[in-house]
């Protein structure tokens, strides 16, 4: 009875990022704001999101998932009423900002709420439903999008989001209550946590020498703090399997070339092809929602055929359709219709293969930590992603505007390759380990 609440919520919040991005262009008109500040709409709360995301999730051994909840959901659904009366670009940022400290409570929760209390029997269901309302809500982000904004302007888009504070009252109805148990929440080192990666924002946003000295004095602090503290908010073990290094460089590249294309995209449809926000959401909507469809099929894919073959083979499409972006960009918006067809369901994949491989080599101890740093990793790198090609388009104003972003699509096919690169070197080491266990006749193939 819970989990359909729970996806409907999930919907609601995933699909607030989708569908801001095909109004991004109606919002750098409509304010008459540059595009790196239309960027840190979607950066902002993709940061926000992913760093409330993990203290949520940490919270639940201290607090009561009821309590939590009733905080994020009221955060969420009252900044949306702010955002919903913004008329100048700072009031929307605020919105945006308020809006992700709430929004990750959605999706930190919701695995703890099902490892907590379903049975494992019914567990993998469970989180099936779960992720089915992340990938509709990419799938119909885009069209509910441009259908509010077409009639309702980009400001609607927030009364959407409201919606949240109607299952509030269902789902504190049907939650257990809890005790929480007693454990020690490390506030200095999520604090530093969040200093890392706003430091980080700030320093790609402004180009800026101080917010970059700024951002190494923090990594150096938390560094000092990891390594004298105990049940420290990031468990430095982590960071001593190269192997999860190795996934968590691949885990911030591929979410740079997924939240990238999702920015450019609506801005190539809008200001190439002049494109209305509700066509960009057409446009754009088969490729998610053929991604939503597969989403069911490929957890058993992966389990049949492994990990590291769609991890490949999803690379591989995502670049090849990075290549496309680059040499015939302008050609039609079919280009991008068809090309975001086969670089959405790759991406879903490659993620869903990836989580998959990370939880794989984690030991247990680690697997929930390690899981909220690969998460949290994944959104810094979207939320760079997006901030980097905001200012690149903003320096680059006397260029001509496709070449402007032909040249950020292969900026980005260079991510994209470095990435294969890393997994290309990640399987090396795992079947050079794999020889180093084998016995000297196993060796001789006895």
């Amino acid at each position: 009875m819970v989990l359909p609440v729970w996806t409907i919520g999930l919907f609601i919040v995933v699909m607030n990022t989708t569908m801001f991005n095909v109004s991004i262009p109606s919002i750098i008109h409509d304010l008459h704001i540059s595009a790196d500040q239309g960027s840190w709409v979607i950066s902002s709360y993709s940061l926000g999101y992913a760093l409330s995301t993990i203290i949520y999730s940490r919270l639940t051994d201290v607090v009561p998932m009821r309590k939590l909840l009733t905080v994020g959901l009221l955060v969420l659904g009252l900044s949306s009423l702010l955002g919903f009366f913004a008329n100048d670009f700072y009031t929307l940022l605020m919105a945006r900002i308020i809006q992700s400290m709430g929004s990750g409570t959605m999706a930190g929760l919701g695995l703890v709420l099902v490892s907590r209390y379903i049975p494992k029997e019914r567990r993998g269901s469970a989180i099936a439903m779960i992720s089915a309302g992340s990938a509709m809500a990419f799938g119909l982000g885009p069209i509910i999008g441009g259908l509010v904004n077409a009639y309702f302007g980009w400001n609607g888009l927030f009364a959407v989001t409201c919606l949240v504070l109607v299952i509030l009252p269902a789902l504190l109805s049907l939650l257990p209550r809890e005790n929480a148990l007693r454990f020690h929440f490390d506030i200095p080192g999520a604090s530093l946590t969040v200093v890392n990666a706003v430091t980080l924002l700030l320093t790609v946003t402004q180009v800026s020498v101080i917010w970059l000295a700024v951002f190494c004095l923090s990594i150096v602090l938390h560094t000092w703090h990891m390594s004298r503290g105990k049940e420290t908010f990031i468990n430095p073990d982590l960071f001593r399997s190269k192997a999860y290094r190795k996934l968590i460089v691949i885990g911030f590249c591929i979410l740079m070339l997924n939240l990238g294309n999702l920015f450019l995209m609506p801005l190539v449809l809008a200001k190439v092809f002049n494109l209305s926000a509700m066509k960009i959401g057409v446009t754009i909507a088969p490729g998610a929602i053929l991604s939503a469809f597969l989403t069911r099929y490929f957890g058993r894919w992966i389990d049949r055929y492994g990990n590291l073959l769609f991890l490949f083979i999803g690379h591989t499409v995502m670049v090849f359709v990075l290549l496309l972006f680059c040499t015939v960009l302008g050609a039609s918006p079919i280009v991008i219709l068809i090309g975001y067809i086969c670089f959405s369901p790759a991406f879903s994949a490659t993620l869903a293969s990836l989580n998959n491989e990370t939880s794989r080599i984690l030991m247990k101890a680690h697997i929930g930590s390690g899981m909220g740093l690969m998460q949290l990793i994944q959104f810094c790198g979207g939320s760079i992603s997006v901030a980097v090609c905001g200012v690149l388009l903003e320096t680059h104003k006397k260029t001509e505007i496709l070449a402007s972003y032909q040249h950020l699509y292969g900026l980005m096919l260079l991510i994209g390759l470095l990435s294969i690169g890393i997994l290309i070197w990640f399987k090396l080491s795992i079947n050079k380990e794999s020889d180093s266990l084998k016995t000297p006749m196993q060796s001789e193939g006895v």
